[in-house]
């Protein structure tokens, strides 16, 4: 065991005004059927009648907030923020999603959403959610911490990634997208760089699903409007009923970012002006004279104006391109730890590296 030393201070949001509408008289904070307090979360069955249960902690975790030391914000958003923890006795770090609950009821709606879906994925390709916690008007959302931040840093450093890298990268997030699409029936809405995370093991995760839907309709399709607009698919900018290959949209115009070091659609003046280039002109593509047959094929396979003539993640995994350079046996955890800046460390006073003080909300 460690030697015993000063315990960080987790730096939480004051508490600025009531939320009583979603508290029970216990102060549990209650969304639906989700329940989260001090002691944990839960999914509460709708059958279950009568006074509501105490939140029990999952057992598997163990995980309580006073066991969790601050080493650094390595987070900022418009509802809260993310710090990278460092559990007191085991010494495992985290990422803790730190959110003030004193924000707008659609707010609290999608946090609610993203707690049920991130307690229900199991899958080594989306970031794991180890515990959540309801105190005094804060959530803090305990996450797998992945120490090599997200695809947007890491481009920021190496400026472009190479083909054989971005096929094996892309393996990675198909096979999350069919997991969230196939087994859970979620499209995530808001696929890109930034919300697709990396770590020393070269392992890709994707995170962040706090617009993201559950389908529960055998239609399978959404007309809600949330997310990123640039990544945005043409039925999904123009408001209109999308569904699973919204995301794949996402992932097509992702992959050329990141082969390319720049954002497929030129710089526009306003919504309007990038709703008309992406619903109304060809959309992007892969320069063939720089890019080999198979990666430029796969990019037209999810970049279609017509959701119908996309590839399902199912589909794409079978693509030629991910395979192209199966023989060269790809090392991502090298490269992510060689090709740009060292990875997040921690040395023996246990003081984080300032590189990834500006990691995005995961």
């Amino acid at each position: 065991m460690e030697k015993t030393r000063k315990p960080g201070k987790l730096a939480l949001p004051s508490h600025e005004s009531t939320i009583g509408k979603f508290l029970t008289q216990s102060g549990t904070f209650k969304d639906g059927d989700l329940l989260v307090n001090k002691d944990g979360l839960r999914i509460v069955s709708q059958s279950e009648e009568g006074e509501v249960p105490p939140v029990e902690p999952l057992d598997h975790n163990q995980l309580s907030l006073d066991d969790l030391d601050a080493i650094k914000v390595i987070g900022k958003g418009s509802s809260g923020i993310v710090q990278l923890v460092r559990h007191k006795w085991t010494g495992q770090f985290f990422a803790l999603k730190v959110i003030q609950l004193n924000i707008q009821e659609a707010i609290r709606r999608q946090i609610a959403q993203e707690l049920k879906i991130s307690l229900s994925t199991q899958c080594q390709y989306i970031v794991a959610c180890c515990q959540c916690f309801y105190v005094n008007g804060v959530i803090s959302i305990v996450l797998e911490y992945m120490d090599g931040g997200s695809l947007s840093d890491f481009l920021k450093t190496v400026k472009t990634i190479p083909e054989p890298y971005l096929a094996a990268i892309c393996k990675q997030v198909l096979r999350g997208l069919m997991y969230l699409h196939h087994e859970k029936r979620i499209i995530h809405r808001d696929l890109k760089p930034s919300n697709i995370l990396i770590n020393h093991m070269g392992e890709v995760k994707i995170s962040d699903f706090g617009v993201s839907a559950i389908i529960a309709s055998s239609s399978a399709q959404r007309d809600t409007f949330t997310g990123t607009y640039n990544y945005m698919a043409p039925e999904r900018i123009s408001g209109q009923k999308h569904g699973y290959m919204s995301d794949i949209w996402s992932l097509g115009l992702v992959m050329l970012e990141l082969a390319t070091g720049e954002f497929p659609y030129p710089p526009r003046e306003s919504f309007y002006e990038l709703l008309e280039a992406v619903v109304d002109h060809p959309p992007p593509s892969a320069p063939s004279d720089q890019f080999s047959g198979e990666f430029c094929s796969f990019i037209s396979a999810c970049i279609q104006k017509k959701a119908s003539d996309r590839s399902s993640a199912q589909i794409l995994l079978n693509h030629p391109f991910l395979s192209l350079y199966d023989d060269l046996n790809i090392d991502l955890a090298s490269y992510f730890t060689t090709a740009g800046s060292p990875l997040a460390t921690f040395n023996t006073s246990n003081r984080y590296d300032d590189r990834y003080s500006d990691a995005p909300m995961s």
